[in-house]
């Protein structure tokens, strides 16, 4: 694809947060400029849709005036999205309608089309989760398919569970685990406020564990280069992290209950890092047999947020360590939300540099190192290969190191 002399760039960010989105908007602005300073396109118009998917059916956008261009650097301090978010699958027509976004009888990708058609958008960046990329690549196919135009879409892999595969790492996962360590290191000053406390740590991951123990991992970088003095009762053991529960280890209830009672009854305390999606089958399949209805979002997952895996494990722990009082504590919302660390920002620089590059170049992708080519290359990464559901790999030598300093089998 030729890329006209000017050029209409759309952007978009979806999904849950992570702390990459606003870094991501204003690198891509970055380097758009740059493209027009350098004199490899003519003419730029920036335009945002408002709120992800939803701004595309709705029509609600702004285009970004080039006076402030420069001015965009600020948004690296921000959290969250500078444009706003939300879940929309475009291929869920009843939800769509449910909520307003499409009319009856319209369907939702003919509506998206015909927007971006209007706009006259020829680049479209996606910063989202892998269904927020995936159907990037749909959309951009019916409009080739249907209407005979073509929309380049560069996808930027946004998901702090760090779960898509062939990425080796997505934007906002190593902050997130910085977060959620910094979260739990003043939230486990708690275990001094009663004697035998049970801390669950409740992590954000829906099928991989990576982000329960990244976070572990960082936390307990950070209380190693704290100082404990001699004759306190808190000491680097009753601050440590006793257990990582994660999706890809069986979790066996009662063998933990036993061990991590010693630990109780020698320090007073015992914290647990937990992944939300950990036992998430066996929960929903006691809801199922109980007559309750699982809670699902637009895409069919299940809300883990209202299921609540660390209520399910607290009830199960505390009796057999001997709790006399239980914290479950979740660090997803402070940790997605915070603005990107000098890690990712450093990652999403060379994607959205990248990504700028080959949108001019006409090649669609999601942007990320591609861990199934050699050398892991930064390169627009073909759409038919995005899937999430990507499992941590627990043979990781840091992994491995950690689940022995802590003493779990």
């Amino acid at each position: 694809m030729n890329m006209p002399e000017h050029v209409n760039v759309a952007m978009m960010t979806s999904g849950g947060l992570a702390p990459c989105l606003s870094s991501s908007v204003a690198y891509l602005i970055e380097f758009w400029a740059k493209a027009l300073k350098d004199g490899k396109i003519k003419g730029l118009t920036i335009r945002m849709y408002i709120d992800g998917y939803k701004g595309v059916l709705t029509g609600d956008s702004v285009v970004i005036s080039p006076d402030v261009y420069d001015d965009c650097t600020s948004l690296h301090d921000l959290g969250g999205s500078p444009i706003g978010n939300s879940r929309v699958k475009l291929t869920n027509v009843k939800d769509c309608i449910a909520r307003g976004f499409v009319k009856e009888g319209e369907t939702p990708l003919e509506v998206a089309a015909q927007r971006l058609i209007a706009d006259g958008v020829n680049v479209l960046h996606t910063v989202g989760g892998d269904d927020t990329n995936t159907q990037a690549a749909e959309l951009s196919h019916y409009i080739l398919d249907k209407h005979g135009g073509k929309v380049v879409v560069i996808g930027m892999p946004k998901t702090i569970d760090n779960d898509v595969v062939p990425i080796a790492q997505t934007f906002g996962a190593d902050t997130a685990a910085e977060q959620g360590a910094l979260f739990f290191k003043n939230v486990v000053s708690e275990s001094s406020a009663n004697p035998r406390m049970l801390i669950i740590h409740e992590v954000m991951g829906r099928d991989s564990g990576y982000l329960t123990a990244a976070t572990a991992n960082k936390y307990r970088q950070m209380i190693k280069g704290q100082k404990f003095v001699p004759g306190f009762t808190t000491t680097m053991k009753s601050r440590d992290v006793h257990a990582v529960w994660i999706p890809e280890r069986t979790i066996d209830i009662p063998s933990e209950g036993a061990r991590l009672k010693k630990i109780m009854d020698e320090t007073g305390c015992v914290n647990v890092f937990l992944s939300e999606g950990s036992c998430v089958k066996q929960i929903v399949a006691e809801m199922e047999a109980a007559g309750e209805e699982v809670p699902r979002d637009a895409f069919g997952h299940v809300s883990l947020a209202k299921i609540n895996v660390g209520a399910y494990f607290s009830k199960r722990l505390a009796s057999l360590v001997g709790a006399e009082k239980t914290l479950v504590q979740k660090s997803g919302y402070f940790a997605r939300s915070a603005a990107s660390n000098d890690f990712d920002r450093e990652l999403i620089k060379k994607c959205a540099e990248a990504g700028v590059e080959s949108a001019m170049a006409g090649v669609s992708g999601c942007m990320g190192e591609d861990e199934e080519k050699e050398g892991k290359p930064i390169r627009a990464i073909e759409f038919s290969r995005i899937k999430g559901g990507k499992a941590f790999d627990v043979s990781q030598p840091w992994f491995q190191e950690l689940l022995k300093e802590v003493g779990q089998p």
